[in-house]
């Protein structure tokens, strides 16, 4: 049960103070600073050809799932979620801190987990071939499936994961719908403790998109992209989206919480708004992006825009389009260099503003088309974006602790 807490009767600032990243580009802050810096991208365009995919670069789970019993009950996405969590409580210096886990929030952004490909071709198989017997398939289901294959769970188990190997014992939720999912985590963990309804929150998602099943089920939508990589502005004539695989993790607490264990800020969460356009008459995405630009309180003096575009059409011309009526402002295409992450998308761009902000840089473009413009000056007010490929809307305002 989560820790009773007061009302505050003012809104309380927020720190990020830690953050967890494993990706293609690599794990760990040093790494993908130095990544980004060297404009790297890792994708892979024939083990799944004709989709492209963004691949998790080699990692040691051993680091942070010591035992190998919990890494083996865990699916790819689990192990990864879990992973770039322990790397956010480290990150914040929380890590093993049983005083502190056990009162910290956890708000997770999640899928509904894998298919057990070899079940699903065996029953399918079956059936086409004329073998099926009655009762054959739940007959199937029943033995087949692992014991965590529970479908009514599996959103929930990239939390209860977390919860096992790394202590975090406070309130738990997770929230599902792509996306979207993942810029309510942020927008719920900052009103709570704006209000004072908490005092720590971990927040993050984790997403492995080296699935052939997942593939298939954009592949339905036209979404993925195809053939040959392309950064995200590019994609005019080939619209969509590269999968990637990788996890943001966020660890946002109460500024007081933060000095009294003698925590610095990496940056302060200001703001995080979101929307649902209808998207049914052509510039919705765009009017709807326009609408949260306001409720952040127009920050036309922004240093940057990180946006987590996904490539996909109309939804990523639409955002360009309200991009093009903001000039001046440098943007970064997170889809470029880590693919798209889905419900980690919105968390990747918080942790990357946070970074950018911590290191007094931001990290160079690329984009051959030109509307991301390099900036030397140093970044102390980022705005993330995110419109997702089909629904939801979001933006975060993310700023320097003077």
């Amino acid at each position: 049960m989560a820790e009773t807490h007061t009302t505050a009767t003012q809104p309380v600032e927020a720190w990020i103070t830690g953050i967890g990243l494993a990706s293609s580009l690599s794990e760990g802050l040093d790494a993908h600073w130095q990544a980004l810096n060297e404009r790297r991208v890792n994708a892979d365009a024939t083990t799944f050809a004709p989709y492209v995919v963004h691949p998790l670069a080699p990692i040691s789970f051993d680091q942070q799932i010591p035992k190998k019993g919990d890494q083996r009950q865990m699916e790819a996405w689990q192990r990864i979620g879990t992973y770039a969590a322990g790397l956010a409580l480290d990150s914040a210096g929380i890590k093993g801190n049983k005083d502190i886990l056990s009162k910290m929030d956890m708000i997770v952004a999640a899928g509904g987990g894998e298919r057990d490909l070899a079940v699903d071709s065996a029953i399918l198989n079956s059936e086409g071939q004329g073998n099926a017997s009655p009762g054959y398939l739940n007959e199937r289901l029943m033995n087949d499936l692992r014991p965590t294959l529970f479908l009514a769970q599996l959103s929930n188990l990239l939390a209860g994961n977390i919860a096992i190997v790394h202590g975090v014992t406070g309130s738990s939720r997770t929230f599902m719908g792509e996306e979207a999912a993942g810029t309510d985590a942020a927008r719920i963990a900052l009103a709570r403790i704006a209000a004072g309804q908490s005092d720590i929150a971990l927040i993050g998602a984790a997403q492995n998109g080296e699935r052939k099943d997942l593939l298939m089920l954009y592949e339905f939508g036209d979404f993925n992209l195809k053939n040959a990589y392309q950064p995200v502005w590019a994609r005019d004539g080939q619209p969509g989206f590269a999968l990637g695989s990788g996890a943001a993790f966020v660890v946002i607490e109460s500024r007081q919480h933060a000095e009294a264990r003698g925590a610095k800020p990496l940056a302060r969460l200001t703001n995080v708004v979101a929307d649902l356009s209808h998207r049914k008459q052509p510039g919705d995405v765009t009017a709807t992006l326009e609408k949260l630009w306001k409720k952040l309180g127009s920050p036309d003096n922004a240093s940057a825009i990180i946006t987590g575009a996904t490539g996909a059409a109309p939804a990523t011309a639409e955002e360009r389009a309200f991009l093009e009526k903001h000039p001046g402002i440098a943007v970064r295409a997170t889809g470029t260099s880590f693919g798209h992450l889905m419900e980690s998308q919105f968390p990747l761009g918080l942790a990357l503003a946070a970074l950018a902000i911590s290191r007094g840089a931001l990290f160079p473009a690329n984009d051959p088309t030109g509307l991301e413009i390099d900036t030397s000056a140093p970044p102390t007010q980022i705005v993330v974006v995110g419109a997702g490929h089909w629904r939801g809307e979001g933006m975060a305002l993310v700023e320097a602790v003077s």
